[in-house]
Parts: C-alpha cells; sequence; structure tokens
C-alpha cells in the first residue's frame, strides 16, 4: 500500500551528474551543492559527500521532527533529545542494501520512555513510512 500525500505542499528537486564516484549534487535553489565520492571503506578516495550520508542527514531531521508529533500525543518533552542516525550499505544478492539504525536519547526520560516515543514516531516518520517493509530499521533509545 502506498503512502500518498493528499497535497503536494512542497518538492525538492535536486540535479546529480556523475553518480556516487567524483559526482556533483546541487538543489534547484544552490543551497546544498556537494561533490560526491565514495568513502575509503568502499574502495573510493573519500574526501566527498555520499549518498549514504545525505540520506542519514535526511531521515534524520525528518524522524527527529516527528518525535516531537510522537511526544505531543504521548504528553512528553523531546526538545532536548539528540538523534544519531546511521545508514549502513552492503552487498545484497547481485547488487547492494541498505539497512538504518536510529539512536535517540532524551533529557528527563528513561529508556523505555524514549523507546516508546521512537516507536510512535516510527510509525509518523514519512522516511520510515517509505522504508517500512524494505530495509531494516533499528530503533534504539539511550540514556541521556
Amino acid at each position: 500500500m502506498a503512502n500518498t500525500p493528499d497535497k503536494i505542499v512542497y518538492t525538492a528537486r535536486a540535479t546529480v551528474t556523475g553518480g556516487r564516484r567524483g559526482g556533483h549534487g546541487v538543489t534547484e535553489d544552490g543551497v546544498l551543492d556537494v561533490q560526491l565520492q565514495a568513502p575509503k571503506e568502499m574502495g573510493g578516495p573519500g574526501g566527498g559527500t555520499n549518498p549514504e550520508q545525505l540520506f542519514a542527514v535526511g531521515y534524520g531531521a525528518c524522524f527527529q521532527g516527528a518525535m516531537g508529533l510522537a511526544a505531543k500525543e504521548l504528553g512528553v518533552d523531546v526538545s532536548g533529545s539528540t538523534l544519531v542516525a546511521e545508514v549502513g550499505f552492503g552487498p545484497e544478492g547481485e547488487s547492494y542494501g541498505l539497512a538504518v539504525t536510529l539512536r535517540a536519547s532524551v533529557p528527563g526520560l528513561t529508556k523505555d520512555q524514549t523507546q516508546q516515543v521512537l516507536e510512535r514516531t516510527h510509525e509518523l516518520c514519512p522516511y520510515s513510512k517509505a522504508t517500512r517493509g524494505n530495509i531494516p530499521v533499528t530503533l534504539v533509545a539511550e540514556e541521556a
């Protein structure tokens, strides 16, 4: 089942040339302008941004924003939260796949409360909806 928005209120547009090895990506407004390069761990020279880093930042920012919605429902405050998004990349069959771990700490909440917020957020976050059933996403509550 597709999670289709009722109405598109914003569209991000980026142009990419050259792919992950020696490529370039720039958003339509020019605010994000990155040289793309495979990391040393993947046989590249490093020294540039890679798609997994961009995905980690995007997913992390979206997820942390959605934590506010979940927290409001649950009656807790997550304004001081820290979220670390890890995007793993590796061989899968004939090509490659991703795996994500989202680690959060929230001052003033127990690990159990933080885990509850993470699980509800995972139901609300657009990136989580997009990845659900496609890649493994692990939610980890950590001490603040």
